[in-house]
């Protein structure tokens, strides 16, 4: 708990809620709860937040800040490379991000400079604006697909050798070889999903349609 004799402000608030929202889920995240963690009343933080959905749009927007998004004059395949690694490290460090990225209306200033900055990269990379456009969505559809599917797994992703042990013990191979001898392989080779092998597969599909080919 932070000693209580420490100032308050509403940075200091915003990152001791994304701490709690880290370690114990978004729903454990309370006015109460987060007072608890600070060592003051709850009724102190609304001095700095309006309210719970305000505290919620302004934790979303300072995780969105944590992404890195390559300055202009960075080629755009390379500038949408690091800032999707960027962002999906991002949001399986923080496992509730996602979600309340897709959900949320309100745009701040980390949102906004996070999509600006990406959007920029593209535009001067020469999509037009409706090819930004429809790269930025099939980018993120990657994106933010596969790190829901990553953080919603009922089980550690390095986990997935041992899981597939127990899921193949119980298939039969003459009814289902083909399931039985993918799960084989994962739990032989110990191999897990590649976030990078579908964004580069999507990055490639993106040059080609940019130059026509």
């Amino acid at each position: 708990m932070t000693p209580r004799g420490d100032p308050l402000n509403r940075e200091r608030v915003l990152r001791a809620a994304v701490a709690l929202a880290d370690r114990d889920g978004l729903d454990a995240l309370s006015m109460r709860k987060l007072g608890h963690e600070l060592g003051i009343e709850a009724m102190s933080l609304y001095n700095h937040v309006r309210n719970k959905s305000d505290l919620l749009d302004a934790i979303v927007d300072l995780v969105l800040t944590d992404i890195d998004v390559p300055p202009s004059g960075t080629p755009w395949k390379e500038a949408m490379r690091r800032r999707s690694i960027s962002a999906h490290e991002v949001l399986v460090a923080h496992p509730w991000a996602a979600m309340q990225i897709m959900s949320r209306f309100t745009i701040g200033p980390g949102m906004t400079k996070y999509l600006d900055a990406t959007l920029g990269r593209l535009l001067e990379g020469g999509f037009t604006v409706e090819g930004a456009l429809d790269a930025w969505h099939t980018l993120d559809s990657h994106l933010y697909g596969f790190t829901l599917q990553e953080v919603s797994l009922p089980f550690a992703i390095e986990a997935a050798p041992d899981v597939s042990a127990q899921v193949v013990s119980g298939l039969d191979p003459e009814q289902f070889p083909h399931v039985v001898r993918i799960i084989s392989h994962v739990m032989q080779s110990g191999r897990v999903e590649d976030f990078e092998y579908g964004l580069d597969i999507v990055l490639d599909g993106l040059e080609r349609k940019l130059s026509g080919t």
